[in-house]
């Protein structure tokens, strides 16, 4: 039997015997929209607006001065695994204005990833928070910006705060390749999670 994965918006996406959901979170500027896009096998689904003078009240540029627009909904991406599996990928705003959003985005999400800028650390706070509440398996991704300071994942653990069993790793969100190591990381780590489970309960 054919499932269908909602759209985020109560209509039926594409059909295929197992439809997968994962969502790529993270602070303001992280790089969610860049990763989407250069992994999508579509033209993604965007929602950007420019950056306006009123805004610059609520949402802090500092460090990404030259960032001209942000995502006001969400990024919309897909990947066909093979013919029987489909991934769908929904980047979320990270502005907290727009968090409302986030229980609607993430509702049937197998998984997702926690996009991460060391130069705004504290940023994606909110996100690990998020996920770890909601029990929905998680990797850390640390975007390597150009010029941007370089930790070790161990660093970055301790900085976030993460439990020794969430993967940390280092990409590059505008490279296809090295988000699709993300996301292999990804399904390891709850395919892991899903076996250690089963044992524990047989």
């Amino acid at each position: 039997m054919a499932y269908a994965i909602s759209d985020g918006y109560g209509s039926p996406a594409m059909s295929a015997e197992l439809a997968v959901k994962v969502l790529v979170a993270g602070g303001f500027g992280v790089g969610k929209t860049t990763m989407v896009g250069a992994i999508s096998e579509i033209t993604p689904l965007r929602t950007e607006e420019q950056l306006t003078e009123l805004s610059s009240s609520v949402d802090d540029l500092r460090g990404i001065e030259a960032k001209r627009t942000t995502t006001v909904a969400l990024d919309f991406g897909r990947i066909t695994i093979n013919p029987r599996v489909i991934l769908y990928l929904f980047g979320t705003p990270g502005q907290d204005r727009f968090w409302f959003l986030w229980p609607e985005l993430s509702r049937g999400a197998l998984g997702a990833v926690v996009l991460v800028d060391t130069r705004r650390l504290a940023d994606s706070f909110a996100a690990v928070d998020y996920f770890e509440s909601q029990r929905i398996p998680f990797v850390v991704a640390v975007n390597c910006f150009d010029g941007a300071d370089r930790y070790e994942p161990n660093e970055i653990r301790a900085a976030l705060g993460v439990p020794t069993h969430v993967p940390i790793l280092l990409c590059d969100a505008r490279d296809r390749a090295s988000c699709k190591e993300v996301l292999v990381c990804l399904f390891e780590y709850i395919m892991a999670n899903t076996t250690a489970v089963r044992d524990r309960s047989s």
